[in-house]
């Protein structure tokens, strides 16, 4: 069930609200938007259809949902409420954010570089990777917690907030220190655990769908992450494994408009790891943005050939100017602009 607070509500009374979904033996989840704020209600069907719950001063309706995701399911369209990511607003309307930088952190010099350039094309936050899950136990792994050093050093310089990826439960700690945004890679969407143990922090999280998962999965593991206290979701589609070996997934654009259907949570793409190949990112990013992506994750390399980690997607800093002033133009025409 979900309740939906009339547009007069108070602070008070949400807590009154609250506090009475607590005397029931239930729990609540508060979603606030920009014209309403949305209660999730979580326990038994049977229990929440027999409490007094549309009674409760400053409730508006009481909407059963009948998907499995109660908590991140769309409300009578009811705007999304945004993300925000240190100052950045991720879902906010029109504006659509750019998510840019390497994919590993190679060095401090090598970040502050990429950190620059991104910052003045238009990027609004710095993705880099200090902990890094790679197919193969030899290739490299990431540099720790000096990545994250590096990271916070970045921000410092530029202002740009960090997004940076987590794998293990063991590293929240200290991951949490320096970072303003988690993320949690394809090969762990399903990690129950860790969803579990990021669901308890504050920070917001930047949950990718899996090489294989489908759409109903990649909601359910957002479910994980609100059902223990977090609403700060952001959903990524980032390509999906199919029999197709031109690229290295297949960006599946669709997704992008159908979650945005089902979820009230921001949805974002990465064409970077959609596709794999550098040619390829500008017209799948554009395809995004015209799909109605809130976000893009874009790869950013000064010398993609030396780099320690996925070269061949990133790109140039000069074909990332370019990509940015093209995306300028292309957001306009539907009814959309680059933030």
């Amino acid at each position: 069930m979900i309740i939906i607070t009339q547009p007069s509500v108070t602070d008070a009374q949400i807590e009154h609200i609250v506090a009475r979904i607590e005397e029931y033996g239930l729990r609540s989840q508060v979603m606030r938007g920009t014209s309403r704020i949305v209660i999730g209600l979580i326990g038994p069907e049977e229990l929440i259809r027999e409490k007094p719950l549309s009674a409760i001063p400053g409730v508006e309706s009481v909407v059963p949902v009948a998907k499995p995701y109660k908590l991140v399911a769309q409300v009578n369209g009811a705007p999304p409420p945004p993300v925000a990511i240190g100052k950045v607003k991720i879902g906010s309307g029109q504006k659509i954010a750019l998510i840019s930088g390497p994919c590993s952190v190679e060095g401090k010099q090598q970040l502050l570089s990429i950190a620059r350039k991104v910052k003045k094309a238009g990027a609004r936050a710095l993705r880099g990777g200090a902990y890094k899950p790679r197919t193969s136990p030899y290739s490299f792994q990431g540099l720790g917690e000096d990545g994250l050093r590096f990271l916070a050093e970045a921000r410092a310089e530029t202002g740009l907030p960090i997004v940076t990826e987590i794998m293990d439960t063991r590293d929240l700690p200290v991951i949490a220190k320096y970072a303003d945004c988690l993320q949690i890679g394809a090969r762990n969407m399903q990690n129950f655990a860790l969803l579990k143990e990021v669901g308890c922090s504050r920070l917001p999280v930047l949950l990718k769908r899996g090489l294989s998962a489908t759409i109903n999965e990649l909601l359910m593991s957002a479910e994980y992450i609100l059902s223990e206290g977090n609403p700060n979701v952001i959903l990524c589609e980032r390509g999906i494994r199919t029999f197709e070996t031109y690229t290295r997934n297949t960006l599946d654009i669709s997704a992008i408009p159908i979650i945005k259907k089902l979820s009230h949570l921001p949805m974002t793409s990465d064409p970077s790891h959609g596709t794999g190949l550098r040619d390829k990112v500008p017209p799948m990013a554009r395809a995004s943005v015209a799909a109605g992506a809130d976000a893009l994750l874009i790869e950013v390399h000064p010398d993609p050939d030396k780099a320690f980690s996925d070269g061949a997607q990133s790109l140039y800093p000069d074909q990332f100017s370019k990509l940015m002033d093209e995306l300028r133009m292309i957001a306009p025409a539907v009814g959309r602009k680059i933030a």
